[in-house]
């Protein structure tokens, strides 16, 4: 840039350039890649026009000056060779930036590419999803190592070059037909009398029994069963039922009241084999535990009259969850909860996790450090699981909660309690900022709470 000289040095004078200047910041702005370049426009105080105009003028070889890497070098009080060695090392670090972002990005689309085809193959869908991979990886192949390529995709590399290398067919020993076996007219006078219209009807083991009764043996049972199957006559013919898919319950509570879950478990008694009944029913939002009770043993009138004690003192909420046992399906139930109009929701069967908040709850119970092998008596079961609940309810921070009670949460405190600890915590940081990372706030309160939230439709799309 021009410097101020003569004897009004000192008057307002507008910026010019000199010809070696122009020329370095054409060569640098044109050597850097596109998101530095408005960083040099910025630090230099320079318009990407003023770029465009002295790039016109060099390419018309009116800017004249010394060699563009000696102007740099300069500027910067380098060497052309370090200056080389500079923006090599940029250029290389950027490289390797690049490298490692589309790593990671394809690192995260094989981890979605592999969960989408998991569920797809899953739903039926496997010859659909084996087309989509094999399409998607012969594109990769070129770009990619095999083992890569297999790992983005889900795609066994056992199978692959099993496929590629497919073991030839060696046919086994022919194996020489036994010497008792039927002649061709012995097999078609069997299958003659297995198509008589007396023996249509009846099995193979119901023909044989009433031909020996007559008298007659053609064959055993299993050479009936091979001739049939080998003339495509063996099926099913009895008019079974085919049992329907369970459809996976999906529960949704977004506030405290909406949906309970219930369930028994077992306590052991003082004897072998004497077991006492706890019933408790919760809320899934607020995990608060709406009512217990502890029987001798379990009836479905002590589980409609636990429900409906339940239902009186906390109100009817939308949905009730419960496994498939006896009490659980009874008409009593059934009946109640159709007269207050509660939805009912069951597990489907032989899947233990699909009433995940009560299963918890019982966990949580039986691993208590103060529960015992045995139980003395009814009473004194029903004594420990009232201290326990209480304490459950109203002294346990729930991690799920936000580290709040599950009494906090059904009742609508928590709110107030956070936001008392974020003052708490705001006094902390300002007390000792360096303590910390970054301003620290109080967990976050549950939002919605769900069994079996539904699965988002995959989507797998190759180009």
């Amino acid at each position: 840039m021009d410097a101020p000289s003569g004897p009004r040095a000192d008057r307002p004078r507008r910026r010019s350039f000199t010809a070696q200047y122009k020329l370095a910041m054409v060569a640098e702005y044109d050597g850097l890649p596109a998101g530095e370049k408005g960083a040099l426009l910025r630090r230099e105080g320079l318009y990407s026009s003023h770029i465009i105009e002295w790039r016109r003028a060099r390419d018309a070889g009116t800017l004249t000056g010394p060699p563009v890497q000696a102007t740099l070098a300069a500027r910067r009080g380098k060497s052309a060779e370090q200056s080389e060695i500079e923006r090599l090392r940029r250029q290389n670090e950027r490289l390797a930036a690049d490298l490692a972002r589309n790593k990671a990005a394809l690192e995260i689309m094989g981890k979605n590419t592999r969960v989408l085809a998991t569920a797809l193959r899953e739903r039926g869908q496997r010859p659909e999803v084996e087309q989509l991979t094999d399409t998607a990886f012969s594109q990769l192949q070129p770009l990619l190592d095999t083992r890569t390529a297999c790992h983005l995709l889900g795609k066994s590399r056992a199978t692959h070059y099993r496929r590629r290398r497919p073991t030839p067919f060696r046919p086994g020993p022919v194996r020489p037909a036994p010497a008792n076996k039927l002649s061709t007219a012995e097999q078609a006078q069997v299958l003659a009398v297995l198509r008589h219209a007396d023996f249509v009807d009846k099995a193979p083991a119901q023909i044989w029994a009433t031909l020996l009764d007559e008298g007659q043996y053609l064959c055993s049972q299993s050479t009936m069963y091979r001739i049939l199957r080998a003339h495509g006559e063996v099926r099913e013919r009895r008019a079974q039922a085919t049992h329907p898919a369970k459809i996976k319950p999906e529960l949704v509570a977004t506030a405290p009241g909406q949906v309970y879950s219930w369930d028994i478990t077992k306590l052991q008694g003082p004897g072998r084999g004497e077991y006492y009944h706890l019933y408790v029913m919760l809320d899934i939002f607020s995990r608060y535990v709406v009512g217990w009770t502890v029987a001798a043993a379990e009836s479905a009138e002590l589980a409609k009259a636990f429900i409906a004690d339940i239902t009186t003192t906390h109100g009817a909420p939308q949905a009730i969850h419960a496994d498939r046992g006896t009490s659980m399906t009874s008409k009593p139930v059934v009946q109640l909860l159709l007269d207050l109009g509660v939805a009912r929701s069951h597990s489907r069967p032989r899947v233990s996790n699909d009433n995940p908040y009560s299963e918890a709850q019982f966990k949580t119970l039986k691993y208590c450090p103060a529960f015992p092998g045995r139980f003395g008596s009814l009473p004194d079961a029903r004594t420990f699981c009232h201290t326990f609940f209480s304490h459950y309810n109203h002294i346990h921070r729930h991690k799920a909660l936000g580290l709040h009670t599950p009494a906090s949460v059904h009742y609508g405190t928590a709110t107030e309690i956070r936001a008392h600890r974020a003052v708490v915590l705001n006094a902390a940081h300002t007390r000792n900022p360096e303590r910390f990372s970054q301003p620290p706030t109080p967990p976050a309160l549950p939002t919605t709470a769900w069994i079996n939230p539904p699965t988002p439709a995959p989507q797998i799309q190759t180009a």
